[in-house]
């Protein structure tokens, strides 16, 4: 049985595509551009179930179609509505690193010199700047580039990651 720990969540399914079974997938990780995908998991009545792709192509640059073998109807794919999709973390390590940044969503953050800074609680990548969007016990929120050079310290375990921030950055 697949665990939860063993994916790496990589989009949401929008609508179905067409009357062959194509779905629209919204990316949130570019796995498709780092690594041979042969299965995406979503999860089915509170398990996790792997769906097979047949063939997937891109139609916008954070949208790709995919079709799975066995869903040849759109009433097949209208299932696939609103699920989030996963991909093995096997199948993601490319030439990227093994964590997207999407994957550090629920982290806490502290940096090296204010301290505990709170949790983050989105990422925001709409742009070339990615930004961690951290969320402090108070409600109020900061924004932090999503840049490998202020990271001093991650614990995956733990769940945890140390930035070294600029003097200014969070005030």
């Amino acid at each position: 049985m697949i665990q939860r720990e063993e994916l790496h969540s990589i989009g949401r399914f929008t609508r179905p595509h067409g009357v062959q079974g194509e779905m629209a997938l919204q990316l949130t990780d570019d796995v498709f551009d780092r690594a041979e995908v042969s299965c995406l998991v979503c999860a089915m009545d509170g398990i996790y179930v792997p769906f097979f792709v047949e063939e997937y192509r891109y139609k916008t640059d954070n949208v790709v179609l995919v079709k799975f073998e066995r869903v040849d109807t759109v009433e097949q794919a209208r299932m696939f509505t609103n699920k989030e999709a996963f991909a093995l973390k096997t199948d993601c390590e490319g030439e990227a690193s093994e964590f997207a940044w999407n994957d550090f969503v629920g982290f806490t953050a502290e940096d090296s010199t204010i301290g505990a800074l709170g949790s983050i609680v989105h990422v925001d990548d709409s742009t070339m700047n990615v930004l961690f969007i951290v969320g402090s016990p108070d409600g109020s929120e900061c924004f932090i580039p999503a840049q490998e050079v202020f990271i001093q310290d991650i614990d995956y375990d733990k769940r945890h990651i140390v930035f070294n921030l600029p003097d200014g950055l969070i005030d």
